[in-house]
């Protein structure tokens, strides 16, 4: 059992690398642009004229932006909403760079995928350790009932709101613990934390996403699949740090802990 965990652990990491290092992975990400902070519509270094309405942002161009939309020249006026899915999706781009439009807490923005960006061009790995099956252990998770939201600060300096779903409990070299984490449109779970490795031997927090619990609240906490935030290949990611209670006493010397 522990051979074939070992190999769909090898497989898992192979396939992180893969992703992360796509054209428009994370590592392709070369800014992010709030509106609120360019009134006149005008992006550093993005053509066309970018404005904020309630529900999306209306995009204007002219030919000589050389703006696309939907794969096809654009001009005139388009009224987008968030992208969703993969930066390789989006609707707007520019030669091989692509546009997404994103929302934070009602405040839109514009993020610039360059497959030709230096982070991309110069990545070289990750450091990850070998799976061990120690770290992978039964979880617990109980809900919180109502809807919670904690402000924490995020990786831009901004604090924002992280919504809360429950608390999952499991017991690692004897300890018990807890994490606060989030749940997703799946079901599946989502923490992030640090722990005594973190800004040391690891970076300064990770993301975990444990599997969605069955009907008793019953799932597996398995660090060795812990693995970075999208903020540790680019600098314009909006990652949230860990919430009040994820910094774990435990040395978690699991899953990926910094770039190569």
């Amino acid at each position: 059992m522990t051979t074939d965990a070992s190999e769909d652990w090898k497989q898992w990491h192979e396939h992180r690398i893969e992703t992360v290092s796509a054209p428009y992975g994370p590592l392709a990400l070369t800014g992010t642009y709030w509106l609120e902070d360019d009134p006149d519509g005008r992006l550093p270094d993005i053509p066309g004229r970018w404005t904020a309405e309630e529900e999306g942002v209306v995009l204007t161009a002219a030919p000589e932006d050389g703006l696309s939309v939907d794969g096809a020249p654009f001009t005139g006026e388009v009224r987008l909403v968030a992208d969703v899915g993969p930066a390789a999706g989006a609707r707007v781009g520019t030669g091989e760079r692509r546009l997404v439009v994103l929302v934070r807490e009602e405040v839109w923005g514009v993020r610039d995928f360059d497959p030709a960006a230096s982070t991309r061009t110069a990545f070289k790995g990750i450091e990850a350790t070998p799976y061990d099956p120690r770290w992978s252990v039964p979880g617990h998770f109980t809900p919180y009932g109502e809807r919670r939201t904690v402000r924490v600060e995020n990786a831009d300096g901004q604090t924002r709101g992280l919504e809360l779903g429950g608390i999952l409990a499991f017991t690692l070299d004897g300890a018990d613990l807890t994490l606060q984490v989030s749940v997703e449109s799946d079901g599946s779970l989502w923490a992030v934390f640090a722990d005594a490795t973190s800004g040391d031997s690891s970076h300064r927090f990770r993301f975990l996403r444990p599997a969605a619990p069955d009907a008793e609240g019953r799932t597996t906490v398995d660090f060795n699949r812990a693995v970075l935030p999208p903020c540790a290949f680019a600098d314009h990611f909006v990652c949230p740090f860990p919430p009040p209670g994820n910094t774990l006493g435990a040395a978690v010397a699991a899953g990926e802990r910094t770039l190569s």
